[in-house]
């Protein structure tokens, strides 16, 4: 058994002793709590939830600036997809360690993946000491063995405490119903979430309804029986009240992507709509090649605005858009943590209360999603364990050296 103390730390408006035991919050006082086998000293930080980053493709991270200024099908077809042809296992490998690294310093703990070679990613994540839910990517351009190495595969996993594997149909216009299908068989045998891209262009609505009898991309899912409270869809833009209706009832997720879908122009993610209905909303940061970051202090910030843009300034209130990068975001993936509770899982950030921009301090939320930037994390907290602190992570030279060779021979193949 292992203990971890914070002491005298401000957490929801009050000085408080955090005790951690093992993986989980065990003691949350304002009495003393006198040993523990390591201690933090509070007195300048603030203790708030981390970061559940609900849509990745993290080691993307190599391709940052790589293919800007471009629509969606140009971006994928003329310039992603032929680069990650090239990508070795150890290049994923590298990218990986170097996305977690970016996410641990600006304060996330947990991301959802969609990327080819999934247990390099997994690799990454063990060693690094955060979460994630790593998928499976499935398209029908795959031959008939890979598909069925990538089943085998999904059917062999066993999650651990950090790290869990999700089936991951690339998107309703690279995947057809069949495969579609056999997707969703997969995940309800093995008890995995399937995650997916979806209605996230005109030209994907547009494209769903000529191909399959007027129906839209969510219609089209909810038809072949794809969505249920463990199905994660990120983007979501192009949804009307039927569609959002259909996702309300069925408790699919969607997660927000703010800052790509601005980058590529895929169209605005209609909050209050989808929250007015009922509707589960989680957030991420897509990949780093249509972001350009990993960073959810950022998007918490762009999601918050975008939402006020049509003339409504209490939509995407700093509350609510804190709790879909927080709480929401970790219930949807079924993770007892997000809130810091007794006997909830122990992730944590602490905040240095001496940085510029979380001063003043009249409410430590607000400033979070308007204000703070990486810079005013100073220690992040996984699984109870301090996996940053005083904003250095173990190996962090070495990781980003790593990434620039990788980026260097990547270049220089054919």
């Amino acid at each position: 058994m292992s203990t971890l103390l914070i002491n005298n730390v401000l957490l929801n408006g009050s000085r408080q002793n955090v005790l951690i035991e093992n993986n989980r919050f065990k003691r949350i006082t304002s009495e003393p709590i006198l040993t523990a086998d390591e201690v933090i000293d509070g007195g300048r930080f603030a203790m708030v939830p981390p970061f559940y980053n609900g849509h990745c493709h993290a080691a993307m991270v190599l391709l940052r600036g790589f293919a800007d200024d471009l629509p969606l099908q140009a971006w994928l077809n003329d310039s992603i997809w032929p680069m990650e042809a090239k990508l070795t296992p150890e290049d994923i490998y590298a990218g990986s360690r170097l996305a977690v690294l970016e996410m641990i310093k600006s304060g996330t703990v947990f991301f959802e993946d969609m990327y080819w070679d999934e247990q390099e990613t997994a690799r990454a994540v063990e060693e690094m000491g955060i979460r994630a839910a790593i998928g499976v990517s499935l398209m029908d351009r795959q031959s008939a063995a890979e598909k069925d190495r990538l089943f085998d595969r999904l059917r062999n996993y066993k999650p651990t405490d950090r790290v869990s594997y999700t089936v991951a149909p690339h998107a309703i216009y690279t995947v057809g119903t069949d495969l579609l299908l056999r997707c969703k068989k997969a995940a309800d045998e093995n008890g995995q979430f399937l995650n997916i891209h979806l209605a996230e262009t005109m030209t994907e609505d547009a494209d769903c309804r000529k191909t399959h009898n007027g129906m839209s991309p969510v219609e089209y899912m909810d038809s072949i029986g794809l969505l249920s409270p463990k199905t994660i869809l990120a983007h979501v833009v192009h949804v009307d009240q039927h569609d959002q209706e259909i996702l309300a009832r069925t408790g699919a997720i969607c997660v927000h992507n703010p800052a790509s879908n601005m980058k590529l122009s895929s169209g605005v993610f209609k909050m209050k709509e989808l929250q007015k209905n009922g509707c589960r909303i989680a957030l991420g940061t897509d990949g780093a090649s249509s972001n350009n970051n990993l960073d959810m202090l950022e998007e918490m910030k762009l999601a918050a605005l975008l939402a006020k843009c049509y003339a409504d300034p209490e939509a995407g209130s700093a509350t609510d858009v804190f709790n879909m990068a927080t709480q929401w975001g970790a219930e949807a993936f079924g993770l007892d943590a997000g809130a810091i509770e007794e006997g909830k899982l122990a992730d944590a950030l602490l905040l240095d209360l001496n940085n510029e921009k979380l001063v003043p301090n009249y409410h430590l939320v607000s400033n979070l999603v308007y204000s703070a930037d990486a810079s005013c994390i100073d220690t992040v907290i996984c699984n109870g364990k301090v996996v940053m602190r005083g904003r250095v992570v173990p190996g962090e030279e070495d990781i980003i050296e790593q990434a620039r060779e990788t980026c260097r021979s990547l270049i220089a193949r054919k």
